[in-house]
């Protein structure tokens, strides 16, 4: 009896302090809730208890309304059934109002109910209002358990507050509450995501020592993040550590690393692997033959790609669109348009649809070969099968249609493009600015800014860099100045192209005191030069006669790595051969030919 009772004390002090814990993170009035993730949902619920199917929502909803009419109404046990069935259809809102509407019956739900809720709030970024259900669980005298903290920890990362998510399972711990495996890897994932790998596996040691043994998720987590940072030799190390540990590799274990050997050109090592693989009785799929096809299409090697996709067809694995669309890709790649068409026919061939990527992609071939009423036609043919044109393939049209000068035509499906519900992006923007200004269509490019600055994007430096390029190559250098120093006032920092482009447009006036000064502030911003900077502006001092600024310029450019591009040498080898230049000069010049 004694032992009872300090279990409880025991219980209700714990409680107590995630009470106090939790109650800073969000309002114990809020009544919202959201959905369970598919990798939790297994052990949410009574242990004989399983979700209820459902082919709609409204099915779902009528089984709800239904049940809210019997009397008395069913135990909370069906209806977190019912709750965890249109979680799985993602219909998180739909989850949280239900949940409202369950309060407002006085159906007090469970733990099981609040930690759907929790995940739930998790699912529509509101971790705050998960916090809630926290502090309402503890309210309501249940403990909660792994799922519960699981849940938070797993919203807290998706918001990217992966330092609140550690203090998190620091505080559980420390309160007496046991993580289980899915914590750790939620919490691993969370770290890998934001980039601190180290960390993860340092979290991964720590699972070993607390007496958990990883499973194969934990260990494909942090796999996978080393491959996508090409740190492959740590990615085997773990790969070779969790098969001598017993944890069998599964396929996306193999398929991260065989993508990093294919993205490093390590052909031999990622075919052995592969094999290695099917000795393990772990069979490719079609995303681990597609890496290899997209990897080898990547670097020209079509023969090998062919090959790897006769391999899957002889072990009764169908290419599907991903692959055809890589091969496309590669002989695109190599401007053999013609064979990428035989691909998408052989596509279509088998039976395989194509999609919005594989008509894009066969588009952008077109384009990067000037055979622009090809690419219209494909895009036609596209729209005709009730496929939607997203903004790429408008964005790749229109600037094969600016590259064969047919601005208007360009114009046309821009407006079209708008009218149809696709909206322009930064990047389509960049095409059309590049035109008009490379052309010197001023004027509508300028009305063209002014239209995007009234509406509710907002243009990027990139932007302004076109159109004050554009102004200073056409003399409008007054202009060019107003919209450079302009940019604080959007809100906006020069970068180095738009220093750059400004002392270039300066420099062609012959302003050389005005260039120089703007080029000092920009040394005084903190923008750091690069190697297209160093050659622009050190042709503009010698341009204009400046030796001794452009001789320190090449100079230091030299020390730093960066070397004279083809426009900077043309140039001193003229200088070179003007027997009126000072031989002095030509001496210092000359080193820099070498």
């Amino acid at each position: 009896m004694k032992m009872k009772m300090r279990m409880r004390m025991k219980v209700k002090m714990k409680t107590k302090m995630l009470w106090r814990a939790c109650s800073s993170h969000g309002s114990l009035s809020v009544s919202c809730m959201l959905s369970l993730p598919p990798s939790l949902s297994h052990y949410t619920f009574h242990s004989n208890s399983k979700s209820q199917n459902f082919d709609s929502l409204d099915e779902a909803l009528s089984c709800f309304n239904g049940m809210l009419r019997m009397h008395p109404p069913p135990s909370i046990v069906d209806f977190t059934k019912l709750l965890t069935s249109i979680s799985k259809m993602k219909h998180h809102s739909t989850v949280v109002s239900l949940s409202h509407k369950l309060d407002s019956f006085g159906i007090l739900p469970d733990v099981y109910t609040l930690n759907i809720l929790t995940n739930s709030f998790c699912h529509l970024n509101r971790v705050d209002f998960a916090f809630s259900v926290l502090a309402r669980i503890l309210k309501l005298g249940f403990q909660p358990g792994s799922v519960t903290f699981t849940t938070l920890i797993r919203g807290l990362c998706l918001e990217g507050k992966v330092g609140d998510a550690l203090h998190l399972f620091d505080k559980m711990i420390e309160e007496g509450f046991q993580p289980n495996v899915v914590t750790y890897a939620t919490l691993m994932n969370g770290l890998c995501k934001v980039g601190n790998t180290s960390a993860a596996i340092r979290l991964l040691r720590s699972m070993e020592e607390g007496n958990y043994q990883p499973n194969v998720v934990a260990y494909n987590t942090i796999i996978d993040n080393l491959c996508k940072d090409r740190q492959l030799n740590e990615a085997l190390n773990l790969f070779s550590e969790m098969i001598t540990k017993g944890i069998s590799p599964n396929i996306f274990t193999y398929t991260s690393i065989i993508h990093t050997l294919c993205n490093l050109c390590e052909w031999k090592h990622a075919k052995t692997l592969l094999n290695e693989m099917v000795d393990r009785n772990v069979m490719p799929n079609v995303i681990t033959f597609t890496t290899m096809v997209d990897a080898f299409c990547k670097v020209g090697k079509i023969t090998e790609a062919h090959d790897v996709v006769n391999t899957m067809i002889q072990r009764g694995i169908e290419p599907d669109a991903f692959t055809y669309s890589a091969l496309m890709d590669g002989y695109c790649l190599q401007s053999k348009t013609d064979e990428a068409v035989k691909v998408f026919d052989m596509m279509i061939h088998k039976g395989c649809v194509p999609d919005v990527y594989s008509y894009s992609i066969l588009i952008n071939g077109y384009c990067k070969t000037q055979r622009i009423d090809k690419a219209m036609y494909l895009f036609e043919e596209m729209c005709r099968q009730k496929l939607i044109p997203d903004v790429v393939t408008y964005n790749t049209l229109i600037q094969g249609l600016c590259h064969v000068k047919r601005p208007q035509d360009a114009i046309v499906l821009f407006h079209g493009m708008v009218s149809r519900g696709q909206m322009p992006d930064i990047v389509t923007y960049r095409i059309l600015f590049n035109y008009l200004c490379k052309n010197r269509h001023l004027d509508e490019a300028m009305n063209l800014l002014k239209a995007i600055e009234g509406s509710n994007m907002d243009p990027d430096v990139q932007i302004y860099n076109i159109v004050i390029d554009g102004m200073c190559r056409a003399g409008e250098l007054e202009a060019a100045r107003d919209l450079f120093f302009n940019l604080s006032s959007k809100g906006l920092h020069p970068n180095v192209r738009t220093y750059t482009t400004m002392i270039n447009g300066l420099f062609r006036q012959g302003l050389v005191v005005e260039a120089s000064k703007l080029f000092r502030e920009m040394r005084k911003s903190g923008c750091s030069l690069d190697d297209c900077a160093y050659n622009l502006i050190a042709r503009g001092f010698l341009q204009n006669n400046d030796t001794l600024q452009a001789i320190q310029l090449l100079e230091e450019m030299l020390a730093k790595g960066y070397s004279a591009d083809v426009s900077t040498t043309t140039l001193l080898v003229e200088m070179l051969s003007d027997d009126k230049l000072d031989q002095s000069v030509k001496q210092n010049l000359s080193k820099f030919l070498l």
